[in-house]
């Protein structure tokens, strides 16, 4: 079952009523894990460029698309690596600051993956 995000702040986001104090991904199935923000850290040195290898980890079988909250001011981006990736996964991508994601992830419908990264 799809969770619906309600709320995000710098340093938090709220799913299905839960206050979670880190970035977070949601699987198709509506699991909610932590972001492996190390996967891209240890390659940019920042968790602001998402990694081939970020990419290859949040990838699903399945997913239309990923939709992906790039922070409180928008400051998420994806590496060529990442967007090669998903491109050739015909993954559509939607990156946009984490409030206006989390509207977009309540309305869809599609079998979408999200990635939301709770500060900047």
């Amino acid at each position: 079952m799809k969770p619906v995000l309600s709320d995000s702040g710098f340093g938090s986001i709220t799913v299905d009523g839960r206050e979670i104090g880190h970035d977070i991904i949601i699987r198709l199935s509506g699991e909610i894990s932590k972001r492996r923000k190390d996967l891209s850290k240890a390659i940019f040195g920042t968790s602001h460029i998402i990694s081939g290898e970020e990419a290859e980890y949040v990838y699903q079988d399945g997913a239309s698309g990923l939709i992906i909250g790039a922070g409180q001011e928008g400051m998420v981006r994806l590496s060529e690596e990442a967007t090669d990736y998903f491109t050739k996964r015909k993954c559509t991508v939607e990156l946009c600051p984490t409030p206006k994601a989390i509207e977009k992830w309540n309305r869809t419908n599609e079998a979408v993956i999200g990635l939301f990264h709770i500060t900047c």
